[in-house]
């Protein structure tokens, strides 16, 4: 909208504005193509896919930001039924939510449940082998993160980290959101077990941020070099965007990414398997760049700041450097 703004302000202006204003302009939407570049068939790919054989380590995923007054639980319901995945986490879930996909979620064995009346309620649900789950709060504003060590049907470990902070709104930082998300960062960062990410960051995948996430824990977004993936707006092309994020460790293997069909949502379903395979990831995937000095620097004095904050105000419980034992 910004840029849309500064696009026609140069007709409007005249005079000197004309050129000042369309410099800017042309300046702003170079910067913002810069940042997009990567999220298109430009760019080369960071995860080419595997080769899909139904073996006992791949893992099917699903993510969905059910939007908590969609009344539409049938189709959400027949999304997983098609899909069933060995992972759903689902975002914005209420008590409503909760008793409209029961049966659904009767059909597997572990299921973690928060429902809010505030669209920050979540569902977790596997079917695969459980060693630590449980749903934290990293931050005071109480927002929930899923945190979980599991099993492939072949043995094979990996964690999985479902987040949705909560979004900018006007009059309040971002510090909530910035932390959830660099957190999870740094959880990948001190294990050398695979990690798989998802959730509704409520940030575009090139924003700061996401960047600073990304390169922290490195992590390789299965959407480089193929395009945006944009889930939301889901009903409103004008204003979509990649909001909902699948990150991954270089240890994983991708066979399937998509967004899936509409819910009733304003966002789209995100879809993955993965295979859960060290040796092919890393012959498929691009390693990492290692984080640069200056990016590192940043990241430690903001987690330093948010340290001192909650040191002088409410403190965030549980805050854990590795999943516990919950299942439920």
């Amino acid at each position: 909208a910004q840029v849309a703004v500064l696009a026609f302000a140069p007709f409007v202006l005249g005079g000197a504005w004309l050129w000042a204003t369309a410099a800017a302009t042309a300046a702003g939407l170079a910067y913002h193509l810069h940042r997009i570049r990567p999220y298109t068939p430009l760019a080369r790919r960071e995860m080419r896919f595997g080769e899909r054989r139904g073996d006992a380590d791949e893992v099917g995923l699903l993510a969905v930001n059910v939007l908590m007054e969609n009344a539409r639980h049938d189709l959400v319901a027949a999304l997983v039924a098609r899909e069933d995945p060995d992972v759903l986490f689902l975002m914005e879930t209420d008590e409503v939510w909760t008793e409209g996909l029961r049966e659904t979620l009767a059909r597997y064995p572990t299921v973690l449940r928060e429902p809010r009346p505030d669209c920050y309620g979540l569902i977790f649900a596997t079917r695969l082998a459980v060693e630590e789950a449980r749903i934290v709060h990293l931050t005071p504003d109480t927002t929930p993160s899923v945190f979980a060590a599991l099993r492939t049907g072949g043995g094979r470990l990996f964690h999985f980290v479902g987040l949705h902070p909560q979004p900018p709104v006007p009059g309040v930082d971002t510090d909530d959101r910035d932390a959830q998300v660099l957190y999870a960062a740094r959880f990948a960062r001190r294990t050398d077990v695979p990690v798989v990410v998802m959730g509704d960051f409520n940030d575009a995948a090139w924003s700061h941020t996401a960047r600073l996430f990304k390169a922290y824990g490195r992590y390789l977004d299965p959407r480089v070099g193929r395009g945006l993936y944009a889930s939301f707006h889901a009903n409103n092309i004008l204003v979509r965007c990649a909001i909902d994020q699948l990150y991954l460790s270089e240890e994983m293997a991708v066979l399937d990414f998509r967004l899936g069909p509409r819910v009733g949502s304003d966002h789209f379903p995100v879809i993955a398997r993965l295979r859960v395979a060290p040796e092919e990831g890393r012959l498929l995937n691009v390693a990492p760049q290692p984080l640069e000095g200056e990016e590192r620097e940043e990241i430690e004095a903001r987690m330093a700041a948010y340290r001192e904050k909650l040191a002088q105000g409410e403190q965030p419980t549980p805050r854990p450097e590795v999943p516990s034992a919950a299942e439920g």
